[in-house]
């Protein structure tokens, strides 16, 4: 599993212009072929920071989600709200069994 975890630093007033767009993403991705998870989330104590958290079954299928129609139109809307700062990173996963 390939997992993704991205952090975004805006400012709220970007942030809501870009519900919608963020909206669109996380649903057409979440029907992407190979797609786990993927979930766009705004810090409750910091609400200028937006985590991303994807999980992709391998890296060809996280390949292809940079070639879709929907990444186009996200790179566009963030493209009209540029953030203050992004990291993003990239992990090679397995899940384990809880221990709790």
């Amino acid at each position: 599993m390939v997992v993704v975890n991205a952090v975004i630093e805006s400012t709220e007033a970007d942030i809501l212009a870009l519900t919608e767009a963020l909206g669109v993403m996380e649903v057409a991705s979440q029907a992407e072929a190979g797609c786990e998870d993927y979930t766009f989330s705004v810090e409750v104590s910091n609400p200028v920071m937006i985590r991303i958290t994807e999980c992709w079954d391998t890296l060809d299928a996280l390949k292809g989600h940079f070639d879709t129609r929907h990444m186009d139109a996200f790179q566009k809307a963030i493209g009209a709200h540029p953030p203050k700062a992004m990291e993003v990173k990239f992990y090679e996963a397995k899940e384990i069994r809880s221990p709790f």
